[in-house]
């Protein structure tokens, strides 16, 4: 499937349906996650071979801390050894991309967050492509952690009331670049609290294969119909 190369494109990734794809198999349910990770790195080479300019993945929720302990325990694994090979991976480095982690990092484990900042910092200069994970993460915690952030700012008097405006908001988000485009898999047709300020005008397209069997063929057609829509912000 043929595919213009649009850089400056911007996408948010859903990854539904990991454990529902692990099942289907009768696997253990969060072994579906392993797959969803082989995925990710997938995702992530088609998207440099399209020019993709910034994808976020939701990849762990706030409401994801009430998963039974086994497989909580089992993703928190595969995220530490994820972040080591993301450190390592000469690719990383090669094509110049910056990792980003957006949420309420802080309720990890601290072995975790260290990963994350190490990650953060070796990649802060990069400037050819942006990955951005989003963890911890819930679109109402980021407006409720955005008031209070501006809150202390007017209370320790950097910003008086007047000063807040949209543009104030958006610089004190987790993150403050928007989302042009959200795909989500597995069928199911809700965003699930992701982004909801950077996603407001974003399109939506819903693919029904479960995260861990999108073919690349599935995200370029995603890609394609987003550009065949007439995007009119409200006008």
């Amino acid at each position: 499937m043929e595919y213009d190369k649009t850089p400056g494109i911007k996408i948010g990734i859903i990854p539904d349906g990991n454990r529902r794809a692990a099942k289907r198999l009768m696997k253990r349910p969060w072994m579906g996650h392993k797959w969803g990770i082989e995925k990710l790195r997938e995702l992530f080479k088609w998207s440099r071979e399209l020019d993709i300019k910034e994808i976020t993945v939701y990849a762990f929720s706030l409401k994801n801390f009430n998963r039974p302990k086994e497989e909580f325990d089992f993703l928190m694994n595969l995220f530490r050894k994820e972040f080591d090979h993301l450190k390592n991976d000469p690719e990383i480095y090669e094509n110049k991309i910056k990792i980003n982690f957006i949420g309420r990092i802080n309720l990890f484990a601290q072995d975790i967050q260290e990963k994350m900042k190490e990650l953060e910092e070796r990649t802060k200069n990069h400037d050819k492509y942006i990955i951005n994970f989003a963890m911890a993460y819930d679109g109402r915690a980021e407006v409720v952690d955005t008031i209070k952030k501006i809150a202390t700012q007017v209370k320790e008097g950097k910003i008086k009331i007047e000063d807040i405006d949209e543009d104030l908001i958006k610089k004190n988000l987790y993150m403050d670049n928007d989302v042009d485009l959200i795909i989500r898999t597995s069928g199911e047709k809700r965003t699930s609290s992701f982004l909801p300020l950077q996603a407001d005008y974003a399109e939506l397209v819903f693919i029904e294969n479960y995260w861990p069997d999108l073919t690349k063929e599935q995200f370029v057609e995603a890609i394609n119909n987003f550009k065949s829509r007439e995007r009119r912000f409200g006008k």
